[in-house]
């Protein structure tokens, strides 16, 4: 769907665009043959209370989308489905655990055993004094489950201890994205003005989608220029484990502390103001971003600030094993925003099933 008025627009259909940080993978595999083969576990930084208006539901669900669980959890809990916090959407084809809020000022709780959701369980609840916010975690825990693995299992083997080592590009991932990339041209009818009311949380998706196809883009080009790990001239630099970001002062320090993973190489969740790069990375990051210059201007006049995200995620604690000769399995931990489909593509090509 090119847009008309500004051809050099650019609409992928999926991540094929992107470049490897190691290369394309020559290995495929099969992911998600079954929801038990893409597990996650939601990561709290903070101890609950043990008090207060909010019961806190540690849910498992399979199967299931985290938006309609939401909804059965305030019909068993009588209350609006705005009074449930969720810290973040996750996969409706995996099992999943993860944390709900359910705002129950004076009320006690609700009982266990009349509800009955298919594919959904409560393990524990403890309250606490907060609403659980969107983004309100440390990281996630994932082990998938990749089968019928073709190809070198010493390559593969060799991939991981790379990525164990390196860190996988900090992508974007499909879901972002919005089913065969429609988020996209919906970001460009939105800023032209040619969308009718969208709703506020579809909205929110499409200029979202935008900002975060920018960005890929600048990762990508870093990835081209082998500098997505390293430390080039005008960066900007995120902390370990922080959204704390700081500019190149020139410190000769800073290279080495890229090498060792203590800092990463940001790139620009653009909007309004002046990109806070200099010297090489601002050219970079300034050639990408003038090439979608309808986007740029919608997220400008929407007031979004000039933002940072990491070009780099290291996968922490990854481990992996062959269950079976041609099952791989495979554990990591991610900060909170990272894809695991990401660390994924870096690993192998997922194979399409012929069903």
């Amino acid at each position: 769907m090119p847009n008309s008025t500004d051809p050099a627009e650019f609409y992928p259909s999926d991540l094929s665009a992107l470049a490897y940080a190691y290369g394309q993978p020559e290995a495929t595999a099969f992911l998600k043959a079954d929801p038990a083969d893409f597990v996650v576990e939601e990561q709290l930084a903070y101890t609950l209370s043990g008090e207060g208006e909010h019961l806190w539901v540690w849910v498992e669900k399979t199967g299931q989308n985290t938006d309609w669980v939401a909804k059965q959890l305030a019909k068993w809990a009588g209350i609006a489905p705005k009074n449930i916090g969720v810290a973040g959407k996750k996969d409706r084809q995996a099992v999943t655990y993860q944390w709900m809020s359910l705002h129950l000022p004076g009320q006690a709780d609700p009982a266990l055993d009349a509800l009955s959701v298919p594919g959904v369980r409560i393990l524990k609840q403890q309250r606490h004094h907060r609403k659980l916010q969107t983004g309100g975690l440390s990281g996630n825990r994932f082990t998938l489950t990749l089968r019928q693995v073709a190809g070198d299992k010493a390559a593969l083997e060799a991939r991981l201890q790379r990525i164990r080592e390196q860190g996988v590009p900090n992508y974007f991932g499909e879901q972002r994205f919005g089913n065969g990339f429609q988020n996209l041209p919906k970001a460009t009818q939105l800023f032209q003005g040619q969308l009718k009311a969208p709703k506020r949380h579809q909205k929110s998706l499409y200029i979202s989608a935008a900002r975060s196809w920018i960005f890929n883009e600048i990762l990508s080009q870093r990835i081209e220029q082998q500098s997505w790990n390293q430390a080039m001239p005008g960066d900007v630099f995120q902390l370990q484990g922080s959204q704390k970001w700081f500019a190149d002062d020139g410190d000769p320090a800073l290279a080495g502390r890229v090498e060792q993973l203590d800092l990463h190489p940001t790139g620009a969740l653009t909007g309004r103001g002046v990109l806070p790069t200099q010297s090489e990375a601002f050219q970079l990051e300034q050639t990408v971003i003038s090439q979608h210059p309808i986007w740029q201007a919608g997220l400008e006049k929407l007031g979004l600030k000039q933002e940072r995200r990491a070009l780099r995620v290291w996968p922490k604690e990854l481990t992996w094993q062959w269950p079976e000769a041609e099952t791989l399995a495979v554990s990591f931990d991610l900060p909170a925003g990272s894809y695991a489909t990401i660390v994924v593509r870096e690993l192998v090509q997922l194979a399409k099933s012929s069903e």
